[in-house]
Parts: structure tokens; sequence; C-alpha cells
């Protein structure tokens, strides 16, 4: 297999050094296929995971979050074919143990977690911070160029007066 690196795309980049570890991760790593998953979009913010849990009680389902990963168990209840008396013909409902994870964004936020008809559904929003927003700054003709700033500021420190 050939080693793939996303260096060029990061030349005119700055601050997604992490980005290349994530997409590094993923080629190196398989998506679980069970149990299927969605990942939805409902609005510019707002994010649902939902998982088909199809005969899992909320009792054998943990959602957790550490250190920015979500992270989905289900487990084997104590009722299996052995302790329930019943012999199965055919067993077509999947019902083994699963561990998925996602790896969330710094400002994504868990909002919460209901099972519903057989899905599990995690709603997350995104919480962008007043400095991360789109801002449009203004362009001021005439004004003191960075180097002006720093002879003023230079001057300041000798005891020279200042004016502006």
């Amino acid at each position: 297999m050939n080693a793939m690196t996303l260096s060029p795309l990061f030349r005119r980049s700055i601050g997604f050094d992490r980005l290349n570890d994530l997409f590094e991760q993923a080629v190196h790593n398989d998506a679980p296929s069970y149990p299927p998953y969605n990942v939805e979009k409902h609005g510019d913010n707002d994010y649902r995971i939902a998982v088909a849990t199809a005969g899992f009680a909320e009792e054998e389902l943990d959602v957790n979050v550490e250190n920015r990963v979500l992270t989905i168990t289900g487990g084997r209840g104590e009722q299996d074919s052995d302790t329930s008396g019943v012999t199965y013909l055919h067993r077509g409902i999947a019902k083994r143990a699963f561990r998925l994870s996602f790896r969330l964004d710094e400002n994504i936020e868990i909002q919460g977690a209901k099972l519903e008809n057989g899905l599990l559904m995690v709603d997350l929003l995104r919480v962008v911070p007043e400095q991360q927003r789109a801002r449009q700054i203004p362009i001021n003709t005439g004004r003191h160029a960075l180097s002006d700033f720093s002879d003023q500021k230079t001057r300041a420190e000798s005891g020279e007066t200042v004016s502006a």
C-alpha cells in the first residue's frame, strides 16, 4: 500500500495539523459495520447520531464522552437462548456486543440521548465561541501601520513622549 500524505494540502493552511492525523487514522481504520448507524445534520449547528439497537434494552446501552471521543456501547443482556428455554430455528436479529466511537470537535456538546423504536439517538450541538465566529474586518485607510505602532512603543519604553 502506498503511503499517503496530505502535506501539500496544508501548505496554505494554518492550524489544521490535527486534520491530517484524522485523515490518516481514517485510512488505517475500518469502519464498523455493526450496528448500522446514521450521522445526520439538522440545521447549521444541530447533529444527530442514530444507531440501530433493535433488541437492546436501555440498561444494556451506554453513551460516554471522554477526551472528545463519544463512545456508544451495547452489551449482551442476561437473557440468552440457554436461560430462556427458547430454541431458535433462525436467529436473524443480531444482538451481539458492540462499540462505536466518534471523535468530536472541541465545539461539539452532547445534548442528550434517547432510545425510541429500536433507535438510540444522540443529539449534538455545535457551539461556536464568539472569537471563532465569522466577522467582518473593517479596512481603514490612513491609519497607522504596524511598524508605526512598534516605533511608538519603543519610544514610550525609552521615556520619550508619544503623540498619536
